[in-house]
């Protein structure tokens, strides 16, 4: 057995897993709060990986309103993600307002929040279009100043190289994972966000000011969906405007394979599509896009709830 390959493809998976269940997260929590699904959440993916890329590198290239453009300043590359993130939960709330709460305050069949936020989602990767053009932009390759491409190490005599840009993901998503875990279960917002969760009337009884919670929830919502957006395209490439959807529905197919509403659920449905996606044999590796579907399709078909999700009511 090539135990260097299973320990490459180990880091593999866990580095881009450990995304897949910061990006699913921000579906999951939408969806404990509201029962919705925020189908702009792969627009506001995309949308942090633009704005990290102008604030970082301040030039975009020769199609779209911005052609040629190119920003005064710009700035490290953290202070850049982190703004981007900051701005990308700035989106979030826009969506809240302007996709969700005139819907719910008219008392409006779910089903129509979900087409509305779907539209939203086509406006703004339209947006993005018009702007910047469809070319596919890729952060430097010193984005990261004077750290090492990569850091090699032997494995039974066999070498084992590690991106840096490997640990920056995985290091950046366990803060992340990290900050929210202590958010929900240690502060005193946290906690009216799970009693808004759990039924919002009672919530709103007790003094929460529920409207408040559910616009801050799609704040972080929004500012995971950047930072992950932001990570997939240094390490991949920003391949388009559209480059969202395709991860977009790779994390509802992680919060599905997890358990719809299950924090801990997203967390492991993201490490297990990373982990299957690492696996698959070099051969077959232009079928990488359905392993997520795949794996989605065999769990419910033993256990339809997902991995960590409650029972199933039967319903007639």
């Amino acid at each position: 057995m090539d135990f260097a390959w299973l320990l490459q493809s180990l880091l593999n998976g866990l580095s881009i897993g450990s995304v897949y269940a910061v990006f699913a997260l921000g579906y999951t929590l939408v969806f404990s709060i509201l029962g919705i699904i925020n189908f702009a959440h792969g627009a506001v993916f995309t949308l942090g990986a633009y704005l990290t890329y102008a604030l970082a590198v301040g030039h975009f290239g020769i199609n779209g309103l911005l052609a040629d453009w190119t920003m005064p300043v710009t700035l490290p590359f953290v202070p850049a993600l982190i703004l981007g993130a900051l701005l990308s939960g700035l989106a979030g709330m826009a969506v809240e307002r302007l996709a969700f709460k005139p819907l719910r305050k008219r008392g409006a069949d779910p089903l129509l929040a979900l087409v509305s936020s779907l539209g939203v989602a086509l406006i703004v990767v339209n947006l993005i279009q018009y702007l910047v053009g469809a070319e596919i932009y890729s952060f430097p390759a010193d984005i990261f100043g004077d750290l090492p491409m990569a850091v090699i190490f032997k494995i039974g005599g066999k070498p084992v190289a590690v991106r840096t840009i490997q640990i920056i993901l995985f290091g950046a998503s366990l803060v992340m994972l990290a900050g929210l875990g202590w958010f929900i279960g240690r502060t005193r917002g946290g906690k009216a966000l799970r009693a808004t969760a759990e039924n919002a009337d009672t919530a709103s009884l007790l003094g929460i000011s529920v409207n408040r919670f559910i616009l801050g929830t799609f704040f972080i919502s929004g500012l995971l969906g950047g930072l992950s957006g932001t990570l997939i395209g240094v390490s991949f490439g920003v391949a388009g405007p559209y480059f969202g959807v395709s991860y977009g529905l790779k994390g509802l197919a992680v919060i599905v394979l997890g358990g719809l509403g299950s924090i801990p659920g997203a967390v492991l449905g993201g490490l297990v599509i990373g982990l299957g996606e690492a696996f698959l044999p070099s051969d077959m590796s232009s079928y990488k896009e359905a392993v997520a579907f795949v794996l989605l399709f065999a769990i419910l078909l033993i256990r339809p709830q997902g991995l960590l999700g409650g029972r199933l009511e039967q319903k007639v």
